[in-house]
């Protein structure tokens, strides 16, 4: 099977990103497909190691070379998903041999609308993986407040699941509004973001041991870890208002804050004022799970906007993957999975009270903390990893393409 995957953001294991994808086309490579990347270099110079190739081996790639980064404002962003969709609905068109099946990736929604036009134009169907909901998303963060650009996208949005000939949704809650727009629910596969097991194991008690040393920390000091962007949307002032209410009651417990983003210049202002807080740099994906278990709980955090409960956050599996139990503040279905699984706590977004308080619990009770870790450790096991998922999405490729 021939696979055209369009993909605006290709990040490797070096990278301070999540690599969904470098695990489930390396999966797919591996088994003897041929695999075509359409993509961009924006994130080859952000790599912080090089211990792994660029391209997972088997995949080939066409790059296009169009700057993005987080720091950018809307417009620059605007800018660059066009230029990526105008560039990947070009080469696509061109590939020889000719693609069995197309892989489109969103976000952005360009680029599974690149993937859609390059399908119809060869006549083959395609799938559409959904990582998060646009334009509902950019929407409830104010970058499109223009009422005509808003039903358009709507519109665009509506096309597209409907061409598409298969759907992957990276949580429940996606896959219920995908549904919800009308689309029957056959043509649409809940496929979670999962985890990378394989390096999820590199965090042993030495790395461990290594990271407190590195630190300054003792034994004793109980550690509280938020690790992912420093975005608009991940509530960083609420985690800084619990961080410095904790700070004065339980003096010992420190705040890693491990990443990048718009909220930087907030956590660097608070970290000089509050010894609690520490701010780490960006790490390199194969390397944040030792932060990860180094933690006695992390935190998942979002505003509180009914969009964002949908999210398949990558630091929840990343967490339970090294039996790290999580608090979230989505009341959607991560607040559900955790519940029911008993390997994290719910606390409402934009409540640093209540995330204090519940904090304050939590590492009164240490032995029930390392239990709902170790809950969590297990179904991580069971349900997280990124090879059983790719497994899946070669099945239902393969059934689109007409290969099974």
């Amino acid at each position: 099977m021939h696979l055209a995957v369009f993909s605006q953001y290709h990040t490797s294991p070096d990278c301070p990103a999540t690599s969904r994808h470098y695990a489930l086309l390396g999966y797919l490579a591996a088994a003897g497909h041929r695999i075509t990347l359409l993509t961009t270099d924006a994130w080859r110079g952000q790599a912080l190691t090089a211990e792994f190739p660029w391209l997972p081996p088997g995949v080939t790639a066409r790059v296009a070379d169009i700057p993005y980064h987080n720091r950018m404002g809307v417009g620059a962003r605007g800018l660059a998903f066009v230029r990526y969709a105008a560039w990947a609905a070009r080469v696509g068109a061109g590939l020889e041999p000719r693609p069995d099946v197309i892989w489109g990736i969103s976000t952005p929604l360009t680029a599974a609308w690149a993937a859609a036009r390059v399908a119809r134009q060869l006549g083959i169907p395609w799938v559409f993986e959904v990582q998060d909901l646009w334009p509902s998303f950019p929407i409830a963060m104010g970058a499109v407040p223009n009422r005509w650009a808003q039903r358009r996208l709507f519109a665009l949005e509506k096309r597209l699941y409907e061409s598409a000939a298969h759907i992957l949704a990276l949580s429940p809650d996606m896959t219920a509004y995908i549904t919800g727009r009308g689309i029957a629910a056959e043509k649409v596969t809940t496929s979670l973001n999962g985890t990378d097991l394989d390096l999820a194991a590199r965090a042993t008690p030495a790395v461990v041991a290594a990271l407190r040393q590195e630190l300054g920390l003792t034994l004793a000091q109980p550690v509280v870890l938020y690790a992912g962007t420093f975005g608009r949307a991940n509530d960083i002032p609420t985690l800084v208002a619990a961080a410095e209410t904790l700070h004065r009651e339980r003096p010992d417990v420190v705040w890693l804050f491990l990443g990048d983003g718009f909220h930087r210049p907030l956590l660097e202002a608070a970290a000089a004022r509050c010894p609690a807080i520490r701010l780490v740099g960006p790490q390199a994906r194969h390397a944040v799970f030792g932060w990860f278990a180094l933690a006695d709980v992390s935190i998942v955090a979002f505003r509180p906007l009914p969009v964002l409960d949908a999210n398949s956050p990558a630091k929840l599996y990343d967490s339970l993957s090294v039996g790290t139990p999580v608090i979230v503040t989505n009341d959607g279905w991560t607040r559900t999975f955790v519940t029911e699984h008993q390997c994290g706590w719910y606390v409402p977004a934009a409540n640093s009270a209540a995330l204090a308080a519940q904090l304050t619990t939590l590492l009164d009770q240490p032995g029930a903390t390392r239990a709902a870790g170790e809950r969590g450790q297990a179904v991580a096991a069971q349900l997280f990893d990124r090879q059983q998922i790719a497994a899946t999405i070669e099945g239902i490729l393969q059934r689109v393409a007409g290969r099974l």
